[in-house]
């Protein structure tokens, strides 16, 4: 019946005839048979046809991909006042696809689909308060959209209105609101969440401090791949806290976290092979870790690179690198970095302490 009332030109069973063949009820998914019923009915001013077919060309569904056409159709349903085409339109302009970037027609779109309770929308608009986007920066703004979208159960503005909370910013501070909303996004398995959660209770900040919810909060997000939290719980293991102190397992999470950069993780690995705790000592590989760590500007690590260096452990002893390492550690006002700096200064000649200053000076982070 639908195919035949879309077949005598009906906007409605054209529309519903595209959704089926979309969604494959009824008949066999086809893409390409959605946007041709979308389109037919989209040409009669359907707006949800124009929202659907929009978003088919911005995904290469059953059309080419195409980001101008994607604009186009989602901007005739925007203009009918359908506010998903609306939140659509604001993304591709903030994001500048098949539009040149443009922030306040961002703002301008996604407001007109907040103000319609779309709570993406809602979430955007409060991101864009928070940074200036198309806006003039309003902490407070930002608070009342992220608000808004918490309160119809978006995790992401509850971890940012949590984060607010905790900073007072465009709220007054709230540890206990903090946690409030930071536990809704957690509970719902937002990784963000439950890191900042587990810093909560680790602290003791708006909950009385527990090392065991600390760790199991870590974990949770850790187990997602969330690279602090792989890091806190490789702390949480190497000092026992929460958990049985377990230099393996630290060394596990070290190395979860290392893998993806991290350059707290890395010292942290670094000393474990140092030390031999957790894994068979081994200096060349304190060396990598220490080196991987101290590239990004870790002080930390430019200090005990510069101890390895200066030991000849892992590496060949080197008093031009080892003065290099610390001469950077000292940046930060590491007063060890300084001493041995000055220290192994005088076993070193002119051409020596001149080589090493040049290298410090030309020494930029990687990351």
């Amino acid at each position: 019946w639908t195919r035949k009332a879309a077949d005598q030109g009906v906007a409605r069973a054209q529309y519903n005839l595209g959704a089926m063949y979309r969604d494959g009820q009824g008949v066999p998914q086809d893409y390409k048979q959605a946007a041709t019923w979308f389109r037919k009915a989209a040409d009669q001013g359907v707006a949800r046809a124009q929202y659907n077919l929009g978003g088919m060309y911005r995904d290469g569904q059953g059309v080419p991909q195409d980001y101008k056409q994607a604009v186009a159709w989602t901007r005739k349903a925007a203009d009918q006042g359908f506010a998903n085409a609306q939140f659509n339109l604001g993304v591709m302009y903030r994001d500048g696809q098949g539009v040149p970037q443009d922030y306040k027609q961002a703002v301008t779109w996604t407001r007109k689909a907040a103000d319609q309770g779309v709570a993406r929308a809602q979430y955007n608009l409060g991101a864009m308060y928070r940074d200036g986007q198309g806006v003039p920066q309003d902490y407070k703004q930002a608070a009342t959209w992220f608000r808004k979208a918490a309160d119809q159960g978006v995790a992401r503005a509850q971890y940012n209105l949590g984060g607010m909370y905790r900073d007072g910013q465009g709220v007054p501070q709230d540890y206990k609101q903090a946690v409030a909303w930071t536990r809704k996004a957690a509970d719902q398995g937002f990784a963000n969440a439950q890191f900042n959660l587990g810093a909560m209770y680790y602290n003791g900040q708006g909950v009385p401090q527990d090392y065991k919810q600390a760790v199991a909060w870590y974990r949770k997000a850790a187990e997602q791949g969330y690279a602090d939290a792989q890091n806190n719980l490789g702390v949480m293991y190497k000092n026992g806290q929460g958990v049985p102190q377990d230099y393996k397992q630290a060394a596990t999470w070290f190395r979860k976290a290392a893998d993806q950069g991290d350059a707290d993780a890395q010292l942290g690995l670094g000393n474990r092979y140092n030390k031999g705790q957790g894994v068979p000592q081994d200096y060349k590989q304190a060396v990598t870790w220490y080196r991987k760590a101290a590239d990004q500007g870790d002080a930390g690590a430019q200090f005990n690179l510069g101890l390895m260096y200066g030991n000849g452990q892992g590496v060949q002893q080197d008093y031009v690198q080892a003065h290099m390492w610390w001469n950077l550690a000292a940046v930060s006002g590491m007063e060890n970095a300084i001493k041995n700096r000055d220290i192994v200064a005088e076993d070193m000649n002119s051409a020596q302490l001149a080589e090493a200053q040049k290298l410090a000076r030309k020494w930029k982070p990687t990351n």
